[in-house]
């Protein structure tokens, strides 16, 4: 009598669900993602379409107030960036989302917070858009004291704490909160010294940031207005 073949192993569930909106226009689930990975934390995937209008509302930079990205995990539901990041800090501390230091950890907070509320003219100016770049582009004025300021705090947090990222040698919440900038400043050819331009070119590396990158260039195209000619 023949034996019957064991079932093949099969691959543990992810831990928690992410909900995500477009991964070449929204800044704010590239947020959520990078600090799910730089968490550790095994995830899976769900997408919004863009026909939802509170989604098509954010990427329109029509409303600073929506429920992607998402993170569902363990019977909880967490949505806000920083209500993500700060989930995950108590989640799981030894992953570094947060400094040890307490003074880095306030100032870590602090210009996170920063991000997260502010830059409304930086956000209109260059929204982002991770398969277009526009050589030469220019920055409209009202644009560029938000990109003197979040260059001052990259250039204090770097000098500070020795770099590569802005609080040392590993990632924390604010480069997640900061990586969407990087892209921007990529796709709008913005002028940068040294020290920034090798600070995004650091982000820009980040494994996770790859797969974004990968996956936002090959989504479909589904909101057309957003692909905007300048």
């Amino acid at each position: 009598m023949k034996a019957e073949a064991s079932p093949k192993p099969t691959a543990p569930a992810p831990e928690a669900v992410l909900t995500l909106s477009s991964k070449n226009y929204s800044s704010w689930s590239l947020r959520g993602y990078l600090l799910c990975r730089l968490a550790g934390l095994a995830f899976s995937e769900a997408r919004v379409s863009a026909d939802d209008p509170a989604i098509r509302a954010e990427l329109l930079l029509q409303s600073s107030s929506f429920l992607v990205p998402r993170l569902d995990h363990e019977g909880l539901r967490i949505w806000d960036t920083l209500a993500i990041a700060e989930y995950l800090h108590e989640w799981k501390p030894d992953a570094g989302l947060l400094p040890r230091d307490r003074a880095a950890r306030a100032h870590c907070r602090s210009i996170s917070g920063e991000m997260h509320s502010g830059f409304a003219n930086l956000r209109s100016a260059l929204p982002m858009n991770i398969k277009a770049h526009h050589p030469g582009f220019k920055v409209w004025a009202g644009a560029q004291g938000d990109i003197l300021r979040i260059v001052a705090i990259w250039t204090e947090c770097l000098g500070t704490y020795g770099g590569p990222y802005l609080f040392g040698a590993t990632p924390t919440m604010a480069d997640a909160m900061y990586a969407p900038v990087c892209s921007r400043f990529t796709t709008y050819d913005v002028a940068l010294d040294p020290q920034s331009r090798a600070y995004c070119a650091t982000m820009l590396a980040l494994p996770a940031m790859q797969d974004w990158i990968d996956d936002a260039r090959a989504e479909p195209e589904e909101m057309e207005e957003l692909d905007v000619e300048f």
